[in-house]
């Protein structure tokens, strides 16, 4: 696979990186299996392996698997993780502190079985941590070399550009990645991350290009599969939203027309896109692998994007996804209302 600049780090990383968070208990619990799966992918020219402490039920064991596959190999890898999910019962094991991002890194590392990582994202936004705290702590673990880049996930744009003013005026490290969601189904991320993101010369790894499975064809409005009940548990209205839906099976015929499979159409239209440094496609199976690397180099015509672009229009949401960001404010009616009594006083 050809390699793209990850933003202005210096680092080159291909096209697709393997996700693994179907690795371990809630996904593939065959750790054997999942250790071929990486091999499968660092021969085929991924070089990116993408996962998070959190990943495999909090208790760390999809970077446990990662690590063992990595055995032997590690030279091989831009190896990414992630801090900020609750990983213990306590309020203070989780979150963007400098106490818990300590904490975190050294838990990593040593569940990875390496001595540095390469890029150590922020997992969400954390209202409760001021962005300088959380940048002091990362740009200390940047000059004692345990990690070698550092980046974020899930930022709103007003969050991205925070980050950067904090980092100029404050003289710390700077995020330099985003990771945020995209898809054919998802396209929001076109109209303020992604010209933010090269603004300041972020790259992006985009998670869920395929849609939480979606794009594969399989779940139709009729005809198709039953969405198992783990993914219905996590995504209840992303699997039966009708928009959406509506949305798969206007591309299908499209795909069929083109001669190609619909996740292939799908990782193609991702990687098109500018913006977009590497796609993370998340097999639980060799076979499901195999099944999308086949379509790696595959390059959609102008005509065909147009067509896309038809039934999702440019920078818009079919609908919305379960598990994306929602700021606190947004949850919680208690912080965007005053008191009864200063209503009652206005």
């Amino acid at each position: 696979m050809r390699t793209r600049p990850l933003g202005r780090t210096g680092i080159q990383v291909s096209p697709y990186a393997l996700g693994t968070m179907k690795f371990g208990r809630f996904g593939n619990p065959d750790h054997d299996e999942c250790a071929r799966i990486v091999h499968r992918a660092l021969d085929s020219g991924i070089n990116v392996i993408d996962t998070a402490d959190v990943y495999g039920g909090g208790d760390g064991e999809t970077e446990q698997i990662v690590g063992k596959a990595l055995r032997g190999r590690r030279d091989d890898v831009v190896l990414a993780t992630k801090f900020n999910g609750a990983m213990g019962p306590g309020p203070n094991h989780r979150g963007n502190s400098r106490r818990w991002i300590v904490s975190a890194v050294e838990a990593s590392l040593r569940r990875l079985g390496v001595d540095h990582i390469d890029l150590y994202q922020m997992h969400h936004p954390d209202s409760g941590t001021d962005i300088e705290e959380t940048l002091s702590a990362l740009t200390d673990l940047l000059r004692a070399g345990k990690v070698r880049a550092v980046g974020h996930s899930n930022l709103p744009a007003s969050g991205i550009v925070e980050g950067q003013w904090v980092s100029e005026r404050r003289g710390l490290a700077k995020f330099r990645t985003e990771q945020p969601h995209y898809s054919i189904l998802n396209r929001s991320a076109e109209r303020e991350i992604f010209p933010i993101c090269q603004r300041y010369g972020l790259g992006t790894l985009v998670w869920s290009p395929l849609s939480m499975g979606l794009l594969t064809g399989r779940y139709r409005k009729s005809g198709g599969e039953q969405a198992s009940a783990a993914l219905m548990h996590w995504v209840p209205q992303h699997m039966s939203d009708e928009r959406k839906l509506d949305a798969v099976e206007a591309l299908i015929p499209i795909a069929e027309q083109s001669g190609l499979p619909l996740t292939h159409l799908a990782l193609a239209f991702v990687i098109a896109h500018p913006a977009v440094t590497t796609a993370i496609v998340g097999p639980r199976t060799v076979e499901q692998l195999d099944d999308l690397l086949a379509g790696t180099g595959t390059p959609l015509a102008d005509d065909l994007l147009d067509r896309i672009d038809e039934i999702v229009p440019p920078g818009t949401d079919t609908g919305p996804i379960d598990v994306a960001y929602v700021p606190p404010d947004l949850q919680q009616p208690s912080l965007r209302r005053r008191t009864a009594e200063d209503r009652g006083a206005a």
